[in-house]
Parts: C-alpha cells; sequence; structure tokens
C-alpha cells in the first residue's frame, strides 16, 4: 500500500476566475531568471506587529491571500487560516482570497485596491514570484513597491508579508541556496520597507534534493482552472515513500505540496508573534523606484469611450457578469465593428477582459500604430479573466488607444489544445459567436479628454 500524508481539510472553494500559469509572463533569457542572492527561509525583519496585537487582545482580523493560483488553491491559503482560528481562539479570522491564477505582481498592482485593498485587510500576504519568473528585475520592483506603497497610504498599520513559492523550474538552484531573479527582486523592496518574508519552498527543494519527495507525477495535465486546481492527489506517496509534491511540477496536491508550505508558514508565524505591538510602517521619502507604479490605476469602461454595435452586460440576470461581478464590473460585449478608445497620459496600459470560446480578432492601434491580436487562446474552452497588454515602457506623455473589433473568422478549434478539441466536437454552437468582453482600463497615469 502507498502511504498518506495527514489531509487538512479546505475552508472553501478556489477562485472561479484562475487563469493558466504564467499566463502573462514575458519573455527573457534563461541565464536571467536566476539570481546570485542567497536563498534564506525566513526573514522577519519589522514582522506583522499589528496582526498579532489584535490576535491577542481577541479582535477581528482580516487576512487577504493576494497571488496567483497557487494561492487560489485550496491549499496554504486555507490551511493557514483555519490554523490561526485554531491558534487564536478568542479572535475571529476573516479570510479574503484575492488571487487570480496566472496574474503576477504586473496585474496584482492594479488591482490592489478593488481586490484587495477594499477588504481593509490587516494582514496582506502577497505571492506572485512564481508569475513573475521571466520577468525583468526592474518592473518587478516597480510593481512590487507600488503594491506596498498602495498599501500603506490606504492604511499604514496593515502588516504586509511576502511569500515564495517553488516549481520544478527553479527547485534544484533552489536546493544549491540562489534564488529566483524575481524572488531577488522583491527581497530588495522587502529589505527596503521592513516586510518580513517567507520561502515556503526551500525545505520542498531540500527533500527532493535528498531523494525523499518528487515534484511532479507522470500524469497529464489538464487545464488550471477552478476545483481542477484542487484535484485530489490520489498517491501521496510513492512506492519508495517518496512524497509526491503535484501533479504538474507548479501546483501542489492539498495532502502533501500545500501541507509543506503551511508546515513552513505557521512555523514562521510562531516566530513573530512575540513581537506584537503597534507600528505605523514607514513609506520613506525617497521611493526604492522613483519611476515604481504607485499611480498604477483600474478604470472602470465607461458608454463614453465605446462605440458601435456593443452591450452592458451588467444588467441583472446576465450569468456572465454576474460570473465575473466582484473582479470586472461593469462588463461589455462588443460585437464586429465596435471599438473601445481613450486617451491618457503615462508609461503603460492594458485592458482588463474575459476571453473564452467566443473569442474575436482585434485591430489594436497605439499612437497610430495598428496591429491584430486574436483574444482566444488553447485554453479557451471556458471564460476566465484574463489581460490584454497594450503598451509598457511607454514615455510619460500623451498617447491615443483604438481598439477595433474585426468581422474576420477564425478556426477556432485549431487554435484549442489538441487535448481541448473535443470539447469544441461536442459543442461548436458555443464557439460560434465572435465578440470581445473587456471591462476596465489598466494605466500607469492619468487619463485625458
Amino acid at each position: 500500500m502507498l502511504n498518506k500524508l495527514p489531509f487538512m481539510r479546505g475552508l472553501a472553494t478556489a477562485s472561479l476566475f484562475t487563469l493558466p500559469l504564467m499566463a502573462f509572463i514575458s519573455p527573457c533569457s534563461a541565464a536571467d531568471r536566476f539570481s546570485d542572492r542567497d536563498a534564506v527561509e525566513f526573514t522577519p525583519r519589522e514582522g506583522l506587529p499589528n496582526f498579532f496585537n489584535k490576535l491577542d487582545k481577541g479582535e477581528e482580523v482580516t487576512v487577504v491571500y493576494f497571488g496567483g493560483s497557487i494561492t487560489a488553491q485550496n491549499g496554504w491559503r486555507v490551511q493557514s487560516a483555519e490554523w490561526l482560528q485554531k491558534e487564536y481562539p478568542d479572535a475571529k479570522i476573516v479570510p479574503v482570497s484575492a488571487a487570480i491564477g496566472g496574474t503576477g505582481s504586473d496585474v496584482g498592482v492594479f488591482r490592489a485596491e478593488n481586490d484587495a485593498l477594499s477588504h481593509h485587510p490587516d494582514l496582506l500576504f502577497v505571492e506572485f514570484a512564481v508569475n513573475d519568473a521571466s520577468k525583468r528585475r526592474d518592473s518587478v520592483i516597480k510593481a512590487m513597491e507600488g503594491i506596498v506603497r498602495k498599501t500603506w497610504e490606504a492604511n499604514p498599520e496593515t502588516d504586509i508579508c511576502f511569500v515564495y513559492t517553488v516549481t520544478k523550474y527553479d527547485s534544484k538552484v533552489l536546493a544549491e541556496g540562489k534564488v529566483k531573479t524575481s524572488t531577488a527582486a522583491m527581497e530588495e523592496v522587502a529589505d527596503y520597507y521592513g516586510i518580513p518574508s517567507i520561502h515556503f519552498g526551500m525545505n520542498v527543494a531540500k527533500l527532493e534534493k535528498e531523494g525523499k519527495l518528487v515534484m511532479e507525477t507522470k500524469a497529464p495535465m489538464t487545464q488550471v482552472s477552478g476545483d481542477e486546481l484542487n484535484e485530489a492527489a490520489e498517491l501521496a506517496t510513492d512506492e519508495q515513500g517518496r512524497i509526491i509534491f503535484s501533479k504538474d511540477g507548479v501546483h501542489p496536491y492539498p495532502e502533501t505540496g500545500h501541507v509543506l508550505y503551511t508546515q513552513v508558514l505557521t512555523r514562521c508565524l510562531e516566530d513573530m508573534s512575540g513581537d506584537a505591538g503597534v507600528l505605523k510602517h514607514s513609506l520613506q521619502d525617497k521611493p526604492l523606484d522613483p519611476q515604481n507604479w504607485e499611480q498604477a490605476q483600474r478604470l472602470s469602461i465607461t458608454d463614453n469611450e465605446l462605440s458601435g454595435p456593443y452591450v452592458d452586460l451588467t444588467a441583472p440576470g446576465d450569468a456572465m457578469a454576474k460570473r465575473f461581478a466582484e473582479r470586472l464590473s461593469p462588463l461589455y460585449q462588443l460585437a464586429p465593428g465596435s471599438e473601445l478608445h481613450f486617451k491618457f497620459k503615462g508609461t503603460k496600459v492594458m485592458i482588463y477582459d474575459v476571453i473564452g470560446p467566443r473569442g474575436a480578432t482585434l485591430e489594436i492601434t497605439l499612437d497610430g500604430k495598428s496591429r491584430k491580436k486574436v483574444r482566444m487562446d488553447g485554453y479557451c474552452t471556458y471564460d476566465r479573466l484574463s489581460i490584454l497588454s497594450i503598451g509598457d515602457n511607454l514615455k510619460n506623455e500623451v498617447h491615443e488607444v483604438s481598439i477595433r473589433v474585426l468581422d474576420e473568422p477564425l478556426d477556432k478549434r485549431n487554435i484549442l489544445f489538441e487535448r481541448n478539441r473535443d470539447k469544441y466536437d461536442a459543442n461548436p454552437a458555443l464557439y460560434a459567436d465572435s465578440f470581445w468582453y473587456p471591462g476596465a482600463i489598466f494605466i500607469v497615469g492619468e487619463m485625458v479628454p
């Protein structure tokens, strides 16, 4: 018989809005993905004094889990909330999932106010190192510093903790004591602002190196979405007694990899619990990066910015609008011939939208230069939140953006991954229409008339 590790039951279901891992990673050379910074499992820095002060008093505390698909799983997020409630029975733990799969800090900084800070967290966990793995160091610093500064502008008593996870792509380097460039960049921000950080993956990498853990099974990975993130591990350990960390080398099984993550987290939280007090966190007069994305904005699309045949789906009863209302409202459906048009002054612009089986071809025009983009990919057998990048590292001047939905046929069956084409064959009518579903504009800067 194969052995099982203790299973920790989840409190809630995963987000319905998860995306494929690393959906928004921009490419960089493999050599740039690792740094010379030494790996450290736990650096307490200024700790979490305000959070533990409220816990010790038996007060209500809100814990917001801000990250990607690993945090969206019913894993360390759920398990740590259960542990906190057990350790502090007189307090009321209010856990909030602000995790969306496939998103990194460059998306998180835009959705911080709406998805995380609107819940008035006492503690904000930030987990983006995996989805930032191929991002440039300067971009990671800009985004993470923007998240920190937004948080403490909203409430300087909110405690923040950075957490880092591990994948099969970096476990061997981590076992040798080095971290990804994204993690090193986040540590620079943590050093500068006194934010505690915890690396969940060092023990995992050590166990793998010792032959006590296997990062992935040989079973094929299904789409990374919804409850499939939380697929139970049938085999917690193999015949040699090695822990099976995950199915895909990235998303841990709740019964194995996530338990290891939670064990590290709770041990580190116990080490910080003696520092309870009240601290107003300082933003520092001089930012680490003066070009950080503290001014990143999430702006709802308005009717004034739209033309042509479009529909506001936020009317009561629309299934898609209701499904995504927590993250994206209003939500529009743009038919071929419709257009989104606006101007802004700033350095970066993206569109927060939904992609799925009804995807369309877009013509994107930025400052007079046009390109086409198909708003559908191989995962699109279902609707999910996504990000359409329009312009990055722009000059800080006025830019004009137009996005038009084209009436062009798409071979949607062949756009889907081969493993998903049977779903097309079973219901081709689902893919017959072509629409675009935008809901918000992300800019670093400000809108102009």
